[in-house]
This record gives structure tokens, C-alpha cells and sequence, in this order.
């Protein structure tokens, strides 16, 4: 792992710190393919649009983009993460005055998830452990992943690759590490983050790209009948991009012609915003892609 905190090359955060003190944050996770951190624009959105509803300063790009840049330089494919903290503070809940966040800016090499899940599709359980209602957090990919570690820790199967999440009224919401995605009759489906989850950054684009291409898309409360009874389900994050489901718990789905479609789509998207920013056409030309 290479990681610079505040600019700083070094793997230590200050004890301090009301990131590790609290979880006092936010964060996200990026794909990096040949020095360019795909979707940079939508990332450094949902940032700045988590740190506003959490009430920390943020950064701005002037002082991430230079990070990311020197970090896709010394890891041109990879993932990157960055979070961002409330910064140091005295002990106690009360916000510090002033507010001075830190940034902690790290890249990993890729995950070594089979290249062939995105074609036979992969395996999902439910999870016993529930999430939380709590609107004011909705949506945030704050630093408080205890619900999703707990979940995790529920299996060590490695034939399982994912688990859904339901809320405590029942309700699907998310994978521990995904967003959720259902087709019904040629409808697309998903559930609503207006309660608890996260608003993946993946889900965004694939929301808008199916609506581009003629797919009706509802946002709703999605009982586990209707996840059973769904033609086609499948996952999305911005590093994996697209899993299908086979099965989760008793259900069999086969990999459906919409969900092949919409992974094409995604495929597409993603190379097109690399040839943007290689050719210097897109968004990210503060961030010239490094060969």
C-alpha cells in the first residue's frame, strides 16, 4: 500500500484524529486503469456532497487532485480510496473549532476477483445482521461500516461472494460491499437510499444509463418475495462493476439478456471515460493520465 496523509507520504494518522477516534468521516473507492481514476468527477461530487451533509470542510480539489495524480503515478492500475476525517480533536463528541479535515489518500493493487464472475455470475446470501433506519445518513459512505463488517464476518465460504442487507423492517437495501439491482417484466428496480445505505457511486451511472437507453427504472422498497421472484438480479460497484447473481440462498437466476446489456453499457462507459481522459476530452484534464 502507498498512502499520503495531508500530502504527506506516511501509513500513521494522528491518535487524535476523529477518524479513528470515531469514524468521524467519509470515504470512496475508485478503479484506476492506466493512471486515471475512472468516474474522477462523480467521485470528487459525492465527496464533497457527504462532507456537506456530515458538516466537515471540504478539502477541495485543488488539494486532492495533486494526491491523486502522484498516487496513479506510482500505481497506474489499481484502487484508489481516499478519506476524508473531521480532523484532530479534543476528546469528546463536540465538533473542534476550528475544523481542519484530513485527507488520507491510499492506492492498493486490483482485487483478484475472477475475470469470469462477470459472465457466470456469482453466489449471494442473506445477512442476519440489519441495518439501521436513520434518514439524516442515508446515502452517506461515511466511515461507520460496523453494520457491513458484522454482516461479513457471517460467512468464510469463498464460493459466497457477496451478502445482501436488509433494514430492520425487512426490506432489501444493499450488499455489504454493493449496491443491489432487480429486473422484473423489463423493468429495472432497485432499492430506495432514502433511509439507510449507500448511494454508490456505480449505482448513479447505472441508474442514468439504463433511463439513457429505454430502461424503466423504479426506486422502491424491495421485500426479499420480490428479490426471490426477480427475472434477473445483479450487483455494482465501481471496482467489480458488474456481477449477475446466480443464486442467493434457494433462488437460481440465469444471467438474463438485460443484465448482459447494462454490463455492456457499464464496459462502454468505462472505456469511453478512459479514452476521454487519455485524449485530454474529459473532466479530468487536471488529471493527466500517467503511462
Amino acid at each position: 500500500m502507498t498512502a499520503l496523509i495531508g500530502g504527506q507520504w506516511t501509513r500513521c494518522v494522528d491518535l487524535a484524529d476523529r477518524g479513528f477516534q470515531y469514524g468521524d468521516g467519509t470515504f470512496t473507492t475508485i478503479a484506476v486503469r492506466k493512471g486515471v481514476p475512472l468516474f474522477w468527477t462523480l467521485h470528487l461530487a459525492r465527496l464533497e456532497r457527504d462532507c456537506r451533509k456530515l458538516l466537515i470542510p471540504f478539502p477541495g480539489s485543488e488539494c486532492l487532485e495533486p494526491d491523486v495524480r502522484t498516487l496513479c503515478a506510482a500505481r497506474t492500475d489499481g484502487v484508489l480510496k481516499i478519506h476524508i476525517t473531521r480532523g484532530i480533536g479534543e476528546r469528546g463528541y463536540r465538533l473542534p473549532e476550528p475544523q481542519r479535515a484530513t485527507r488520507v489518500l491510499s492506492i492498493y493493487p486490483p482485487p483478484d476477483y475472477p475475470s469470469e464472475l462477470r459472465k457466470i455470475g456469482v453466489e449471494v446470501r442473506l445477512c442476519e445482521n440489519r441495518l439501521g433506519i436513520n434518514p439524516s445518513l442515508a446515502g452517506i459512505k461515511h466511515m461507520n461500516r460496523l453494520e457491513q463488517i458484522l454482516a461479513r464476518a457471517e460467512w468464510t465460504d469463498d464460493g459466497i461472494r457477496e451478502g445482501i442487507m436488509l433494514d430492520v423492517e425487512g426490506y432489501v437495501v444493499e450488499g455489504t460491499m454493493s449496491n443491489v439491482f432487480l429486473i422484473k417484466n423489463g423493468t429495472l428496480y432497485t432499492p430506495k437510499i432514502d433511509r439507510c445505505g449507500v448511494a454508490g457511486v456505480m449505482r448513479s451511472i447505472t441508474i442514468e444509463t439504463a433511463r439513457q437507453r429505454g430502461i424503466a427504472v423504479v426506486e422502491s422498497r424491495v421485500a426479499i418475495e420480490e428479490l426471490y421472484a426477480a427475472d434477473e438480479v445483479f450487483l455494482t460497484n465501481c471496482v467489480i462493476g458488474l456481477w449477475p447473481v446466480r443464486r442467493c440462498e434457494h433462488r437460481t437466476y440465469g444471467i438474463g439478456p438485460i443484465t448482459e446489456e447494462i454490463d455492456r453499457w457499464l464496459r462502454t462507459k468505462a472505456e469511453s471515460e478512459l479514452a476521454a481522459a487519455c485524449n485530454g476530452r474529459s473532466g479530468l484534464s487536471s488529471l493527466p493520465p500517467v503511462f
